[in-house]
């Protein structure tokens, strides 16, 4: 069997990931391995892209692999997968998989956008395996790797791929933009538009002037493809200690000038291979600049959409997921598939309200998750992340549960209690009672300061 290793690590040959694909080439006696490092050499494969075309006719099994990058893959293998489709490769009714590491932060989102791009180019996928970075250097994790091997293998002798998804067909309706003259009077204050426009782009620029008019602020469009971008994120941790790219095409200074001086953020783009494009990716790999500070927490954001993404269910999970982790509120999703005048309208009044009212609601569980994540994960690098650890000390994220003694202490005395048979019979369901006295203390002093 001839495994085509598509490596979009950043790092080559030095990838932590591909470790575990070598590892999985010691065991397989009667099959070859060819690894493209992707992710390293995008640039060459722009140019020429027919040593991949080659390497992906021989394959049976095409395998990604990479180092999960902000909710989804590295902008590199995010562009590789675009060239794929520009260059026609023909790889329908190949088997295709994927293995990554992380700390599990939205792995789940990556391997579904992988899953998504192998449905697009006719390939039999089978479930991926997510392991964490150091899960090779333990033993579970080398019987994890083992295990996933043995599945793929049993999976294509018997023809067991995953299901393909139903999608509903895409309706688009026309953005018009209204002849009056954009309001010359306007609130202080600014959002920026991020966006990605191409040539024909018409509809999402008409989407962008809509938003314009709609709304009672300036708007800062920003065309990335006008932006000095000299690469994706390398994954080289030169910014772990001080902050600073070891890229010189002055994006960390554009970030801090341009997007965070913002009141809030629009992201516009129109839908391709499921998410907002390598460009866009590669914009957000790069903030890594900021390593993982939350540097525009408390800003709201919002999207405007051309494309179906009623069908793009991963995509409406990074979303979210991107807000309640950055901390923004998401005023909305403004696409143009229905009513789109109207709901550009709504859009701007909730980032207005929004601004106005500095609204920031609790985190979800994908905010909350993620953050515990990267809370954790922090704590332990604090000696090589000192720009994080410095970040996350300032703004309390080192919430651990362990620390709050007082509570543990009280759940050991109530566990006492409800174990006495005694005691239980005596409280007869007064705990609950007990547990609301705090509530009942803050009712009533709502009640006294609405009657003063």
């Amino acid at each position: 069997m001839k495994i085509l290793v598509l490596n979009g690590s950043p790092a080559g040959k030095n990838s932590i990931t591909l470790q575990t694909v070598l590892y999985l080439e010691q065991l397989c006696e009667k099959s070859s391995f060819e690894i493209l490092h992707v992710g390293q050499q995008i640039k060459r494969f722009e140019k020429d892209f027919s040593p991949c075309l080659g390497a992906l006719r021989r394959a049976d099994l095409i395998l990604f692999c990479y180092p999960v990058y902000t909710f989804l893959v590295p902008a590199q293998l995010h562009r590789f997968l675009e060239l794929m489709k520009e260059n026609v490769a023909d790889v329908r009714g190949k088997y295709a998989t994927q293995l990554t590491t992380s700390k599990h932060f939205y792995d789940t989102t990556a391997h579904r956008f992988i899953q998504d791009n192998c449905e697009d180019l006719g390939l039999k996928y089978i479930r991926g395996l997510s392991a964490d970075m150091e899960d090779l250097l333990k033993e579970q994790g080398q019987k994890y790797a083992r295990d996933f091997l043995r599945f793929v293998f049993w999976s294509m002798k018997n023809d067991c791929p995953e299901p393909l998804k139903l999608q509903s067909d895409a309706v688009f309706v026309p953005i018009h933009v209204t002849e009056k003259t954009i309001p010359t009077v306007k609130k202080e204050g600014c959002v920026a538009v991020v966006t990605d426009l191409a040539e024909d782009d018409g509809q999402l620029m008409s989407m962008i002037r809509r938003f314009d008019w709609e709304l009672a602020r300036n708007v800062r469009v920003i065309d990335l493809s006008r932006i000095r971008i000299d690469g994706g994120c390398l994954g080289c941790f030169h910014c772990a200690s001080s902050g600073k790219c070891v890229y010189h095409d002055g994006f960390d200074a554009f970030l801090r000038e341009e997007i965070q001086t913002a009141d809030a953020i629009v992201y516009a783009f129109r839908i391709k291979d499921h998410s907002m494009g390598s460009r866009f990716k590669t914009y957000d790999d790069r903030q890594f600049c900021n390593g993982h500070r939350t540097v525009t927490m408390g800003k709201p954001v919002g999207y405007l959409i051309s494309g179906p993404l009623d069908r793009e269910e991963n995509l409406q999970t990074v979303i979210e997921g991107r807000s309640q982790v950055g901390g923004n509120y998401l005023a909305g999703i403004a696409t143009d598939q229905k009513e789109p005048e109207e709901e550009i309208r709504k859009l701007a009044r909730r980032l207005e309200y929004a601004i106005d009212y500095q609204y920031q609601p609790p985190k979800d569980f994908y905010g909350v998750g993620g953050l515990k994540i990267f809370r954790d994960l922090i704590y332990q690098m604090r000696g090589l992340m000192k720009e994080d650890h410095r970040f996350y000390k300032a703004h309390g994220f080192y919430d651990f549960p362990q620390k709050r003694k007082g509570t543990i202490l009280g759940m050991y005395l109530a566990g006492a209690m409800m174990s006495n048979p005694k005691l239980q019979k005596k409280l007869n369901g007064k705990m609950t009672e007990g547990m609301l006295l705090p509530y009942r203390r803050v009712l009533k002093k709502a009640e006294k300061k609405k009657r003063s």
